[in-house]
């Protein structure tokens, strides 16, 4: 099993989320102030470093991050599709287009060396790590699942259907607390899929969202976008 193709571009992931879940399950039975200045200082970072880890080990099997020449045109593509993006996630957090409440952690109370260890590392993580280990999962492995759930790996990158194109970014949108902006987003990143045929291009997209996000977040305080 944990040599199966399916299982190297799903860990990443899996091991992303089981510390989403590991840190809301603190939150229930830690005190609130100690949550707040303790818990996401800590465990984040130990998140990003074992996401980190899984992916460089198997680093070597992810046939689809291996680049090419860059087709310049396709890069500009993905840069405009991340600023995009970016935009959508700021302009539609209407109340009716959210999954519960977002965690909200704002690590101004952090001694200012902490603090700007935190932020170094929340945007290294969200920027590079982030974009790398979903795009495996949700564009290289989901979407081709999808289509073929005996042998994803038969599936050419970029191929489309409109059950994967669909039900894959309906998917990643119900991932993120801002599911219609995850949703529209899901979809903007399939379509550069489809017209560049490589990973990478989603990956540069997806890291200029995230990137821009958190340019944002430290220039108004609205943390909740992180």
């Amino acid at each position: 099993m944990i040599e199966s193709p399916a299982f190297k571009r799903a860990l990443p992931f899996g091991i992303y989320i089981l510390f989403l879940m590991i840190a809301a399950g603190l939150r229930k039975i830690l005190p609130e102030a100690t949550a707040a200045l303790h818990l996401t200082p800590i465990l984040y970072p130990v998140q990003i470093l074992a996401v980190s880890l899984a992916l460089i080990f198997y680093w070597s099997d992810y046939d689809e991050l291996r680049m090419r020449a860059v087709e310049w045109a396709h890069f500009l593509a993905a840069l405009a599709i991340g600023t995009g993006t970016f935009l959508l996630w700021i302009h539609l957090d209407f109340g009716f287009a959210t999954l519960g409440e977002p965690v909200v952690y704002d690590p101004s109370p952090l001694a200012p060396h902490w603090f700007y260890a935190f932020i170094f590392i929340r945007l290294l993580g969200a920027s590079i790590v982030v974009p790398v280990f979903e795009e495996l999962f949700w564009r290289s492995f989901i979407i081709r699942y999808i289509i073929d759930p005996e042998d994803f790996t038969r599936v050419r990158i970029g191929a489309f259907t409109g059950s994967s194109f669909l039900i894959s970014a309906a998917l990643f949108g119900l991932e993120h607390h801002l599911w219609l902006a995850g949703i529209a987003t899901g979809l903007f990143y399939n379509l550069l899929l489809y017209r560049t045929r490589h990973i990478f291009y989603c990956i540069v997209a997806h890291s200029i969202t995230n990137f821009l996000l958190g340019v944002y977040v430290l220039a108004t305080g609205y943390w909740q976008f992180w």
